[in-house]
């Protein structure tokens, strides 16, 4: 049925898992989303099916167990499972940023204790780096480890955790001054280490708690949390790549391919809307005629269907890009910048051509319309991506002499 968002140069193995994809998302994602959704429940049977699907190694080498696909791969079922439901897209994102993390920068130690597991879907990963007074500044974090012999004890505050509650392998970023004298630059001074917990609420671990879901306006089903840490003690062959210092890039790193997939989510959403309204439009007749016949409509469609476009195909950009081996934060903040923009203004596009129905919670496009916010800040607002992409334009464009 798609005309759009179609993907030239992929393999046979890439179509056919995009084909298995899609076909998943459309018998067992989107009859159900709207319901569970409106309960805010965890979708357990969908993620017990991507488990199935081996979707939770799609990234994962495949000497650990993965199917060992590119970025390229990953994003492109984002974008299908986004189409269904955005928030399932959530649960497997901060999975793969944890994945690929320790697959990029773990020890061998590391590595092989968790990416089998994880390509299992047996260990569920999650992120953490914002806190409650941070926003944007990853300089002015503010958690503190502290080494104590073979062990780190760590304190403080983290907030906006996805999957905070049903991963069970956090890595969280924090200060770390030992071996960096006063003065040192703060991204210099930061560590990521991995902590494993049980999944729910409540103490978790000895001196960490994940106080309970934190209620959102949309991006429901999937958990968003925060995370205490209270006198935790971590050992020190769970720090990431075994030296303290490195967790500011590392983590940035893995941000990267978290932009990718908000772009290809917003990509998801955007496809699902414009296919909500075009549908519609030709449903609903107003003046003799379907809505589709009238210009202004028209006009709408032709608009929300360039954006699509155009926004999936920045995306693609940005995640050959990575896949490559080459820098592409100007790639990713681009793609997520003009992805999450244009999904809120399909979103929109599609909620007006369903008129007073669209404020309906029996029609999906509700849903969707509260859920695109979310985009415009998840990974960085768009003012941090113009800010990224502003500074590396300057790089390429230097003035010379």
């Amino acid at each position: 049925m798609a005309r759009l968002a179609q993907t030239a140069g992929l393999t046979e193995v890439q179509q056919e898992i995009l084909k298995t994809v899609r076909e998943f998302v459309d018998k067992e994602i989107i009859p159900v989303a709207t319901e569970l959704e409106h309960r805010d429940e965890y979708p357990q049977q969908i993620v017990d099916g991507l488990k199935e699907l081996g979707l939770f190694g799609l990234m994962i080498p495949e000497e650990y167990g993965g199917l060992g696909e590119s970025l390229l791969t990953y994003a492109l079922c984002v974008e299908e499972i986004a189409r269904g439901w955005m928030s399932v897209s959530g649960i497997i994102n901060t999975h793969f940023i944890v994945a690929y993390m320790l697959k990029q920068h773990g020890t061998q130690e590391q590595k092989d204790h968790f990416l089998p597991r994880m390509a299992l879907g047996e260990v569920r990963g999650a992120f953490s780096m914002s806190e409650p007074g941070l926003g944007s500044d990853v300089s002015a974090i503010t958690s503190k480890a502290v080494k104590d012999g073979d062990e780190y004890v760590l304190n403080g505050q983290k907030m906006w955790l996805t999957n905070g509650g049903s991963s069970t392998l956090v890595a969280v970023l924090v200060r770390s001054d030992e071996g960096h004298p006063e003065g040192t630059a703060p991204h210099k001074s930061m560590t990521t280490f991995l902590v494993e917990k049980e999944p729910g609420f409540g103490e978790v671990r000895p001196g960490l708690t994940i106080p309970g879901k934190i209620d959102k306006m949309g991006y429901k089903g999937v958990d968003t949390t925060e995370l205490i840490m209270d006198g935790l003690r971590i050992p020190a062959n769970r720090v990431l790549g075994g030296t303290t210092g490195r967790g500011f890039y590392q983590m940035m790193d893995g941000v990267e391919v978290g932009r990718v997939n908000v772009a290809a989510r917003g990509c998801g959403v955007a496809q699902r809307a414009f296919e909500l309204g075009v549908g519609y439009a030709q449903q609903r007749h107003t003046f003799g005629k379907a809505i589709a016949e009238h210009q202004a409509i028209q006009f709408k469609l032709a608009e929300m269907a360039t954006k699509v476009e155009a926004a999936h195909a920045m995306m693609v950009n940005a995640a050959r890009k990575k896949d490559s081996g080459e820098r592409n934060d100007l790639e990713a903040g681009m793609a997520k910048y003009l992805a999450s923009e244009y999904c809120k203004e399909v979103v929109e596009d599609a909620f007006r051509i369903h008129g007073g129905y669209g404020f309906s919670k029996e029609y999906e496009i509700e849903r969707l319309y509260r859920e695109a916010p979310m985009l415009l800040i998840g990974e960085g607002t768009a003012e941090i991506q113009k800010m990224i992409i502003g500074r590396r334009l300057l790089e390429e464009y230097r003035l010379q002499g």
